[in-house]
């Protein structure tokens, strides 16, 4: 019996730094063990695809771009003896699927077709549907990775009937950023978990939305006094997430808030220059080497890197599938 897939498929790559996408053909990889192949039908982009085709960020060219994807499951692999439950649940052919993948080119999501491990998928809500569920993933787990591991905040799953966190339910939590799709994810996790002082920065037309997602309050960085206005809110803040990685426009505001003993975790890559018509961006992979002298003594900096979450057990096993919190979360 033939495979219920082509041999080849297309896939959208970059060819070189800053060079237009193209269209490869590429192979279509059958699935191995607690594997499965996935027609997809939806993906999103995310910063990451920006910085690697526009800076060649951790890519070697030709580089298939996409980290999520949403589509139908048309073939399965051997069942793994050796998979821990319950992130090998069983998936069928013909179940609707939204994953977040990485590792290798064949899991990419800017292709016709996926071949990746089960367990970094969960199957559809029927009432969602996989426009909305694509943009879910990367965001949500990148959310939840900053604060479990980069911030040591209390994130139980599932959450036990009445819990208020021990820590921290009461401190200043600064999400800068706030309005980009990991700062209104990380702003309803840390709601949904009962951290009831969430301070958020966004452009003021964000702020009213912020507010009902859980920010008890919200900052506009487009005031040039911006940094005053929260230091006159709240003076200890312990714990901070920056969702842009600037370093003008983010890090260095930040550096007049933070103090001995903050956390600031920077999502990865830090911008140190925005690319130009004539300049290829610059990154960095280390927030500790900018600003240095300019943060005061005892800041913790903190390059948050998603793609590791599953070397954190509590992530393999309590957040995906993504189907059984999503569930949760929509209800």
């Amino acid at each position: 019996m033939s495979p219920a897939y082509p041999e080849t498929h297309d896939a959208v790559v970059t060819t070189a730094k800053r060079a237009p996408l193209v269209i490869h053909q590429v192979p279509t990889h059958a699935p191995g063990p607690n594997e499965v192949v996935v027609r997809v039908q939806w993906t999103s982009s995310s910063p990451l695809d920006l910085h690697q085709a526009d800076g060649g960020l951790l890519a070697t060219h030709p580089f298939i771009l996409g980290g999520s994807f949403a589509g139908t499951v048309v073939a399965l692999g051997p069942e793994d003896p050796s998979a821990v439950k319950p992130t090998s649940e069983p998936l069928r052919v013909g179940d609707e699927v939204f994953g977040f993948t990485w590792e290798k080119q064949r899991q990419q999501g800017f292709q016709t077709y996926v071949t990746t491990p089960r367990h970094l998928m969960g199957r559809v809500p029927p009432d969602l549907g996989m426009r909305a569920a694509v943009t879910v993933p990367t965001n949500l787990v990148t959310a939840f990775h900053t604060a479990v591991q980069d911030l040591g905040l209390e994130l139980p799953w599932p959450v036990p009937e009445g819990w208020t966190p021990a820590r921290h339910a009461d401190d200043p939590i600064l999400i800068w950023g706030a309005a980009s799709s990991v700062g209104l994810f990380t702003t309803q996790v840390l709601r949904h978990w009962g951290y009831r002082n969430v301070l958020a920065v966004a452009s003021k037309k964000h702020h009213a939305e912020l507010k009902k997602m859980g920010a008890r309050a919200c900052f506009d960085y487009n005031d040039a006094d911006v940094t005053d206005q929260i230091l006159s809110a709240e003076r200890h803040i312990q714990h901070v997430v920056d969702c842009i990685g600037q370093l003008e426009g983010t890090l260095r505001p930040l550096s007049r808030v933070a103090e001995k003993g903050t956390k600031v975790a920077v999502m990865m890559p830090a911008i140190v220059r925005d690319a130009t018509a004539e300049l290829e961006p610059v990154y960095s992979m280390n927030p500790k080497e900018l600003l240095v002298g300019e943060w005061a003594e005892g800041v913790e900096l903190i390059g948050v890197r998603t793609f590791f979450y599953e070397k954190v057990s509590e992530f393999s096993s309590n957040i995906f599938p993504l189907r059984c919190l999503l569930v949760s979360w929509l209800t």
